[in-house]
């Protein structure tokens, strides 16, 4: 009988045994014989049981001390049994914000993997799980990659739960619904499907609750596992899903009818659906005077502009279109490319690689060198070039001005898209002209109306143009005439 409960015990529902060896033995089996996995023997009157918990995930410290304060009533018992000592330690000695039944090995391994503690008693075929979790998590910081001059200084943290508080406390509705599931088959890590019922599309959420259900996950580390699973397109160089690491554009998103998804172990919560038009909207916008904001919106869509376009439009006139240049401005042109040896495509190209690298080098060197790596890196290698002949000083300012364009949009992976189309477009400019840059961004233009975000078309309120839209796009109109706008509207 023991060795047949032992074997049953690796299969998937198998119910907890009577005997507390069994149950050890049963455990062992299925999570191994890992060091930091701790039994701690108890008596509970004349019955024997163990806690089962993880060192350094669960703090038991306080069950335990609960537990021994009332040891006492064990004993005053008439009718003392393994099922009178579960319903007491239930209904009177444990005060733990989460107390529950379990009846199979599955649901204990679970429990003790989630951070929790299980209490086992020998004789009964159920066991109690107690909410013990003590991993530390990261203090609610500012948020780094989307800060702000005015307006809340808190970003998410790694704690799923800490977030979906960080953004209650902004919506006190009470239609805000949070859907939880596991996604990944080995990480098993917690996501949370959060949306306001009544605001999102019924259809948007149903697609999403279908790609998420379809999405077959080895594991799930960040939100980027769940983003490249969800996305319509799969090689579009522009993002369709938005990132966040703000509770205040997260509660902004639901508000409008957007739909959130948060992951267990990531400050970064995805967003959908998501329009081109958000990508250039920064939180600020709405702390900040409407004349104000929609400047600074109106400078983002001409440094994307810039940033995409500076490049290759150089490439292109010096090249092909010398006609387009002023006089004055061409003959200097020519003196600074005399005794260059590259075309302009390949003196852009090598310039552009450089400040890439600089860039990367900047990021994974530590914050006390890297700022000042980068910066004297760009100028010395930047100026012994113009020295050497390498490249001219007017391609120096125009890879230093596209750099500095692409710094200012409000969101970092629009900004990787716009790197990877910049040499794209800088071959075609260095080919066909003015000719082919028109054809590439009709072509492109194309392939942005082509796009969807779960169902939603990427550029919403664009094509078509919807004038009644225009007052939260391009600029933002005052508080008293701005309508939120949302896809379906």
């Amino acid at each position: 009988m023991h060795m047949t409960q032992l074997e049953n015990a690796g299969s998937p529902q198998e119910k907890l045994p009577e005997s507390l060896s069994v149950f050890i033995e049963g455990m062992q089996v299925r999570l191994g014989k890992s060091t930091d996995i701790i039994y701690r023997f108890i008596t509970l009157g004349p019955l024997s049981a163990v806690l089962v918990f993880i060192e350094g995930l669960s703090d038991p410290q306080s069950l335990i001390q609960a537990v021994h304060e009332d040891a006492g009533l064990f004993h005053e018992l008439d009718d003392f049994t393994p099922v009178t000592c579960l319903k007491l330690l239930q209904e009177r000695t444990l005060t733990l914000g989460k107390v529950g039944e379990i009846s199979n090995y599955t649901e204990a391994e679970t429990e003790i993997l989630a951070g929790n503690t299980i209490l086992f008693i020998e004789g009964s075929v159920t066991a109690l799980s107690a909410g013990t979790e003590a991993l530390k998590q990261r203090a609610v910081e500012d948020a780094s990659s989307q800060s702000v001059v005015r307006g809340p200084r808190e970003g998410f943290t790694e704690s799923l739960r800490e977030n979906t508080a960080l953004v209650r406390r902004r919506i006190q509705n009470p239609k805000l619904r949070i859907e939880s599931r596991k996604l990944g088959e080995q990480t098993q890590t917690d996501v949370a499907v959060m949306y306001i019922e009544g605001n999102a599309d019924p259809v948007v959420l149903e697609e999403l609750r279908r790609r998420l259900d379809d999405a077959r996950l080895d594991s799930v580390l960040e939100s980027n596992y769940i983003e490249e699973m969800i996305q319509d397109k799969r090689y579009s160089p522009f993002p369709t899903v938005y990132n966040t690491e703000r509770p205040d554009v997260t509660a902004s998103a639901l508000l409008e009818g957007r739909i959130a998804i948060l992951v267990e172990g990531t400050p970064f919560v995805l967003v959908v659906p998501a329009l081109l038009v958000q990508f250039f909207q920064s939180s600020e916008d709405y702390y900040q005077r409407s004349d104000f904001a929609s400047l600074v919106r109106l400078l983002r869509f001409f440094c994307f502009a810039v940033a995409l376009l500076t490049p290759s439009f150089y490439i292109a006139i010096t090249t092909f279109h010398q006609e387009m240049i002023p006089t004055t401005l061409l003959i200097s042109l020519i003196g600074q490319r005399e005794g260059i040896p590259f075309p302009a495509f390949l003196e852009a190209f090598i310039m552009e690689i450089t400040f890439e690298i600089l860039r990367e080098a900047g990021i994974r060197l530590p914050k006390s060198i890297g700022q000042s790596v980068s910066i004297v890196g760009t100028l010395v290698i930047g100026q012994a070039a113009v020295d050497a002949g390498l490249v001219s000083a007017a391609m120096v300012i125009v890879v230093s001005i596209t750099a500095i364009a692409n710094f200012a949009l409000p969101a970092f992976n629009v900004g990787i898209s716009v790197r990877m189309l910049r040499f794209v477009l800088m071959a075609i400019a260095a080919s066909f002209g003015l000719y082919g840059m028109i054809i590439a961004m009709i072509i492109l233009g194309l392939h942005l109306c082509s796009l969807e975000s779960v169902g939603i078309p990427y550029m919403t309120s664009f094509a078509p143009m919807r004038w009644q839209s225009q007052r939260d796009t391009f600029i933002r109109v005052s508080r008293r005439s701005m309508k939120k706008f949302f896809g379906r509207n």
